[in-house]
């Protein structure tokens, strides 16, 4: 079975940059895209195939026909037609709300289908790029409410400075948000609840504050304190360097300058391949070849066994 690419779904947002289109080569004349969701089975945000036999179609009607040879036995067995991650690249102009997601235990209480794990992986980014992660002092969900109220709430949140290849993971309840300047890429269960903490007192093309859900949010929030939100990890040249271990997916980066061969043969799950720099060319068992360059995402169904990668290129390979 062939590897599977995909037509993004480019959001234009008030907070939108103009790295996304050229990083991605796009004959595109889109303003403020700030994401582009590149593999996405969440309903009514479907990506739909770009080439080869399943062209047009969209993932979850993949997922429904091919079932385990495209997911993983054990993964159709727990997701069924939904395909368990969403993939994107963010794209940041200026700061993004304070937002908080749901345990899946949280979630399915408040009437959801289930929270949201994810992580961030930063690119090339502005200098003064930064986002934030974690509470950096103790606070009751008493006072939470009032710092929401008072303006104050960034004075407990852990603010950090970002460069290329830096990494954070994002499980459930912790507080965050993507700050001016960052260009990532975005590893998520498939869901879209999100809970706005605070938006700084920004107004909507309409003159309207968006939403909170301080209530809501209060109620997820993981109030304990760490010292480091920031992945610790070597980057190694020519060897896969693990940055996330979790119950929704596992990731690593590659950074090659030399063919590699990467073997799935143990693995009973899909894998997505994310390029971040550079160009390179993947072939599997079967002899399907196809480009493996930044900006492009790949998912190589599971009954793909082996994978060879040459070029000199950056990814992100993740997988449940």
């Amino acid at each position: 079975m062939k590897p599977l690419k995909f037509k993004p779904l480019l959001k234009q947002t008030i907070w939108g940059g103009d790295k996304i289109i050229p990083f991605k080569k796009l004959d595109e004349q889109l303003e403020n895209v700030g994401e582009s969701w590149e593999i996405s089975g969440v309903k009514d945000n479907e990506t739909l195939v770009s080439e080869g036999e399943y062209e047009g179609r969209a993932l979850n009607d993949v997922v429904r026909e091919l079932k385990g040879k495209l997911i993983g036995e054990a993964n159709y067995e727990r997701f069924g037609d939904e395909f368990p991650l969403l993939i994107k690249f963010i794209d940041a102009r200026q700061d993004l709300s304070i937002q908080v997601h749901p345990t899946d235990e949280i979630a399915k209480k408040q009437g959801k289908s289930r929270g949201k794990t994810e992580m961030w992986y930063i690119m090339d980014s502005d200098k003064n790029a930064h986002l934030r992660s974690g509470l950096k002092k103790e606070i009751t969900p008493e006072e939470y409410k009032q710092m929401v109220e008072n303006d104050t709430i960034l004075d407990a949140i852990a603010d950090y400075s970002v460069k290329e290849g830096d990494c954070f993971f994002l499980p459930a309840g912790r507080i965050h948000s993507i700050g001016t300047g960052c260009f990532l890429a975005e590893i998520q269960q498939t869901s879209d609840v999100t809970y706005r903490i605070y938006d700084f007192k920004r107004k909507d093309k309409n003159g309207n504050y968006r939403e909170l859900h301080t209530a809501q949010a209060a109620e997820c929030i993981n109030y304990n304190v760490e010292k480091d939100y920031r992945t610790d990890y070597t980057s190694t040249k020519n060897q896969g360097v693990s940055l996330v271990h979790c119950p929704y997916f596992n990731t690593a980066v590659y950074d090659l300058d030399e063919p590699m061969t990467l073997d799935y043969s143990e693995l009973d799950s899909f894998v997505i391949l994310i390029g971040v720099k550079g160009e390179g060319k993947i072939t599997d068992n079967e002899g399907n070849e196809t480009s493996l360059c930044a900006g492009e995402t790949i998912l190589i169904p599971a009954t793909t066994r082996e994978l060879k990668v040459e070029g000199t290129v950056k990814f992100l390979e993740t997988y449940v």
